[in-house]
């Protein structure tokens, strides 16, 4: 074979040279730059019958990905649908499905794309969810061990939000704790154990609307602090208004629990005492 300026004239010679470099390993682009062959019709003949290099084929992944939208598309998912399954462009898609039939429009274009829309939604809200428990989590880990001030802190900080407090109009050196998370009930009692109360000294009693499941309330909160049921003092039922509609319905409704301290006017007196000092501390970062 010759070429009009002679450079390939020598075309067997050439070939054996371009079969060599090949079989070493060699991708078409560097067997072009070492031979200088700058005509790609040339360069294909001659390497014409000869495999390329296992390092140059695509990568297996996209392989599988490419057989993964084939078979999605034979079940009659859209671009839209495949796309968000795994993850890939609509462009590539295109490419690899094209001579696969359409599927049969089972729902008009407006309800197509509305479930495009939904399925795009619903991936989106499960990588925020991913987002947000990858957020608390690592919030979490930078707690790590609590020493006791800091839960003396922590504590006198929860029941000045959460706790009966005393007002000149109506005199309350007790301590009386309420709520319905059951991490703030357990973080108190442990404040509690902390500043000395033993538990004879406490109290249980739960606060729950009449129409919910009384029983099951009383015995999540029972076995949550560690005590019979037959121990707490009588429930307090609270009245529905007819007239607004309750959200807090359901098997995860227990109601509030209600925790008192007998003689506790001494450590209420402790507590607001802890308050004002911290209230004091926190106003000299103000400044």
């Amino acid at each position: 074979m010759t070429h009009a300026n002679g450079k390939y004239a020598d075309f067997e010679g050439l070939r054996e040279k371009a079969v060599a470099l090949r079989r070493e390993g060699l991708s078409r682009r560097q067997i072009r730059d070492r031979l200088h062959v700058d005509n790609n019709d040339i360069l294909h003949r001659l390497l014409e019958g000869e495999p390329a290099p296992e390092w140059t084929k695509r990568p297996r992944a996209r392989d599988d990905l490419r057989a993964k939208a084939r078979e999605l598309r034979l079940q009659g998912m859209t671009y839209d649908q495949i796309q968000v399954e795994l993850g890939c462009s609509k462009s590539s898609i295109s490419l690899w499905v094209r001579d696969l039939p359409k599927p049969e429009r089972s729902r008009s274009a407006i309800e197509q794309a509305r479930l495009a829309g939904r399925m795009r939604w619903d991936h989106e809200l499960a990588v925020r969810d991913t987002e947000r428990q990858q957020t608390k989590s690592t919030a979490k880990a930078e707690i790590g061990d609590l020493t006791d001030r800091e839960l003396l802190l922590v504590g006198a900080g929860l029941y000045w939000a959460e706790g009966t407090k005393d007002k000149p109009y109506d005199r309350r050196e007790n301590l009386t704790f309420v709520n319905s998370d059951p991490g703030m009930i357990e973080t108190y009692l442990a404040w509690l154990a902390l500043v000395g109360v033993t538990r004879d000294r406490i109290r249980f009693r739960v606060m729950i609307h009449r129409t919910a499941d009384v029983a099951a309330a009383e015995r999540y909160w029972a076995e949550l602090v560690g005590v019979d049921a037959s121990a707490l003092q009588r429930t307090t039922l609270k009245k529905h208004n007819p007239r607004t509609a309750r959200k807090n319905t359901g098997e995860s409704y227990h109601g509030c629990l209600v925790i008192r301290v007998s003689q506790g006017a001494e450590l209420y007196r402790r507590v607001e005492g802890w308050w004002c000092g911290i209230v004091e501390q926190a106003q000299l970062h103000l400044r």
